[in-house]
């Protein structure tokens, strides 16, 4: 603890830090999967709606393949951000991958995200700096800490990425052909 210059009151080091814009809007990995997490669930529910009205109303063409549009982007950024979750919490390489995989069930990434936060694998903050643990000296953990000092660019990464696979997905064309 220390004290203010005053004297009057103790303010601890960790109040008298400055924030991140990431810790201070209060955005932690566990916010940012589970916002991603419930919205592939909800796109999940459109697009089993959508399938549904396709069958028995014969919804048009173009609003289902909408629907699944919106559904892949979701799914891929789900993906994304399960990566970066798992990297940053240290999730070993299986859970990491359970927890892409998770996406491909129709609603599992919800019960997946419970889980995780009830075995505390998504409590923390974004890992910005270097710490005691020896896993910190690896060129990786340096290169995503770089990263994740520059939110903007980290997200702009990812966006770039996204459209990538969204646009080679998109020309490869829809599951099950056409």
């Amino acid at each position: 603890m220390t004290t203010t210059s005053a004297g009057s009151s103790p303010v601890s080091r960790a109040e008298s830090a400055p924030e991140t814009t990431a810790s201070a809007a209060g955005f932690t990995p566990r916010k940012l999967y589970r916002m991603l997490a419930i919205a592939e669930a909800i796109t999940w529910t459109l697009l089993i709606a959508g399938l549904i009205l396709r069958a028995t109303v014969n919804l048009d063409a173009t609003l289902f393949t909408t629907i699944g549009a919106v559904h892949g982007f979701v799914f891929i950024s789900y993906g994304a951000t399960a990566i970066l979750v798992a990297i940053n919490q240290r999730w070993h390489f299986g859970l990491g991958l359970l927890a892409v995989v998770t996406a491909i069930i129709p609603y599992a990434t919800i019960p997946f995200e419970l889980v995780m936060e009830r075995r505390g694998l998504l409590t923390g903050a974004w890992r910005l700096t270097k710490t005691d643990d020896p896993r910190d000296n690896h060129c990786f953990d340096r290169f995503v800490r770089w990263f994740l000092n520059r939110p903007a660019l980290l997200v702009s990464a990812i966006i770039v990425a996204i459209v990538l696979v969204f646009t080679i997905l998109l020309t490869a064309g829809p599951p099950g052909g056409k």
